[in-house]
């Protein structure tokens, strides 16, 4: 806008400028011709009123213009000699211009004709001010300047306008852009933009549609991947088992454990994977509405069930009786069991984990540990992301739950250390209402 209308008030003063050169040099010459037409004239009437006068001393002709308004045109006439014969009546008592050439002539003042009588007895002059001049240009130049401090805001404001009008689709498109994501990946409407825009529009859905494919083999990869694997995971686990028991005591049967535990591992990330495959496809709202209270109630007693979980779990939930929302049951199950075994990974294993439903239906999960660093923290929601722990994990658990969280139209927060405390982390899962 301050582009556009800098070059709009540029462009009126460089004309403005040119039409003041013209309008100056024309005026001049408008002035130029009354003043050697009045002089013409004037000198026809003065020589035939002074033959018939017949007067020889000097003489004033009557002035019709006694109002006092000042004379725009002054003559005079005088003899050779200089002598003032006649005068109007604004003209000054001396003579405008001692020179008798004929034709125009400047003063200080004044713009002269000079005319001189056939017999050359008689001198006329008229002159104009260049003030009068002077002031016609200005004024002339004012009005025409007048309609560009109107222009100025009239064009900041078109300009906003139109620009605004213009840009509204491009804003509305980049707005559509920003939201795709992962969870987010449905083509964008064509239909209702601009013809400059339709061709934008066409490439991302291209783009998006070759993303959905990427994501959509990767998922399927990694789902059937994780389900094939389990099988033989838990075959050669079992049979580990086995070995173990078999074993009689010394360095084979350590190492037979080692192999155990590290089947158990590897089956643990093959769950992992099957979920955040499942969280990646878009199981996190569903039409119906369920009782969160109800699966989180189930899912902490399935964790206090766990074999070698000596870890106590405490679940409030004060003044609220139910927590209905149009989730996905299995996915908010997801979203708890990994957070919640995430606080038993990594928490002091002499304190309970703490699972709370507060009052504006938002569900945080506090454990007791070392304070994580603000710079470490903003990192672990990503995929394989681990803090400075010696614990076995996979630093999948948080990256799993933030992805069921947002596409629940939730919001997954960490704290440390955790509100109200000193140390200690804690997961604050806030679900829209």
């Amino acid at each position: 806008m301050l582009s556009l209308t800098g070059m709009l008030v540029a462009f009126w003063l460089v004309a403005l400028g040119l039409g003041v050169l013209v309008m100056r040099h024309e005026l001049d010459e408008v002035f130029d011709s009354a003043l050697q037409e009045t002089a013409e004239r004037l000198l026809a009437l003065t020589v035939d009123d002074l033959e018939l006068r017949q007067q020889a001393d000097g003489l004033e002709i009557e002035s019709l213009n006694r109002s006092g308004r000042r004379e725009y045109l002054v003559y005079q006439v005088r003899d050779p000699s200089g002598r003032l014969l006649l005068k109007s009546d604004d003209a000054p008592s001396t003579v405008i211009q001692p020179e008798m050439d004929k034709g125009f002539s400047d003063t200080t003042k004044y713009r002269v004709f000079t005319s001189v009588s056939p017999d050359g007895k008689l001198i006329l002059q008229v002159a104009d001010r260049f003030s009068n001049r002077r002031e016609a240009v200005r004024e002339s130049a004012v009005t025409m300047l007048i309609p560009l401090l109107l222009l100025i805001p009239a064009s900041i404001v078109s300009i906003w306008l139109v620009i605004g009008r213009a840009l509204k689709p491009i804003g509305a498109l980049r707005q559509a852009i920003a939201t795709k994501d992962g969870g987010n990946m449905a083509p964008l409407e064509e239909a209702h933009l601009p013809e400059e825009l339709t061709p934008i529009a066409h490439s991302v859905n291209l783009l998006l549609e070759r993303l959905r494919n990427a994501f959509a083999a990767e998922r399927e990869f990694t789902a059937n991947s994780a389900h094939e694997l389990r099988t033989p995971i838990a075959g050669a686990l079992a049979q580990t088992q086995r070995l173990v028991e078999e074993l009689p005591d010394g360095p084979a049967k350590v190492r037979a454990r080692k192999i155990e535990k590290s089947l158990r591992d590897l089956g643990h990330l093959a769950e992992k994977l099957l979920q955040l495959a499942r969280a990646e496809s878009g199981i996190g709202s569903k039409e119906t509405e369920v009782d969160l209270l109800q699966v989180l109630a189930i899912v902490v007693l399935d964790l206090q069930r766990v074999p070698g979980l000596d870890r106590k779990v405490e679940l409030r939930h004060p003044h609220l009786k139910s927590m209905p929302r149009r989730v996905d049951v299995d996915a908010f199950g997801i979203v708890m069991r990994n957070l919640i075994e995430n606080a038993f990974l990594h928490g002091d294993s002499t304190l309970p984990v703490l699972v709370e439903v507060t009052g504006d239906h938002s569900v945080s999960v506090t454990n007791a540990c070392d304070i994580v660093q603000e710079h470490e923290l903003s990192g672990l929601k990503n995929r394989f992301r681990r803090g400075r722990t010696s614990a076995s994990g996979t630093g999948l658990g948080l990256a799993i739950a933030d992805r069921i969280v947002i596409e629940m139209g939730g919001k997954l927060t960490l704290f440390s250390p955790a509100r109200g405390r000193i140390d200690g982390f804690e997961a604050l899962v806030e679900l829209s209402r």
